[in-house]
């Protein structure tokens, strides 16, 4: 049961294409997520982008901090060495929803108006990953091969 249950959450449909698209927006997550966390690039860490998602209405703010910086930085990572890959898609997509909806989408569709392309295009390459899984070089491909 274990075995099947991880088979099929590592198990990948998809060859080169989703490690060239997994890799570089794992990369942008990570950074994103980081800015949130730990206050890298310019970010405001958890303190400041606490108060900030207090302040629209995601309470706690902190917690809710908490989360959307571990799931950009933690998912991304998950990207990055294509490790869980399906299931950290998920919760990148699940994310970029809550953004999309909680504070662009009242700005319209561009980003120069803080818009929510950005967030959707993460959206989209996210929820595509949960369907194709990690592409051939990855730590779930060499699982899945395993089991």
């Amino acid at each position: 049961m274990t075995t099947s249950l991880i088979q099929k959450i590592t198990n990948t449909t998809s060859g080169i294409a989703s490690t060239i698209l997994r890799i570089p927006v794992g990369l942008i997550l990570m950074a994103h997520g980081a800015q949130k966390l730990f206050g890298a690039f310019g970010g405001y860490g958890l303190e400041g982008t606490g108060q900030w998602m207090a302040s629209i209405g995601l309470e706690p703010g902190y917690l809710m901090a908490l989360l959307a910086g571990s799931a950009e930085f933690f998912g991304g990572l998950a990207l990055v060495i294509g490790l869980l890959v399906r299931p950290a898609s998920a919760v990148i997509a699940f994310t970029m929803l809550m953004a999309i909806f909680s504070v662009h989408i009242s700005n319209g569709l561009f980003m120069a108006n803080n818009g929510y392309e950005y967030a959707l295009t993460l959206l989209i390459v996210a929820a595509s990953l949960v369907f194709s899984g990690a592409g051939s070089f990855s730590v779930d491909k060499a699982i899945s091969a395993k089991n």
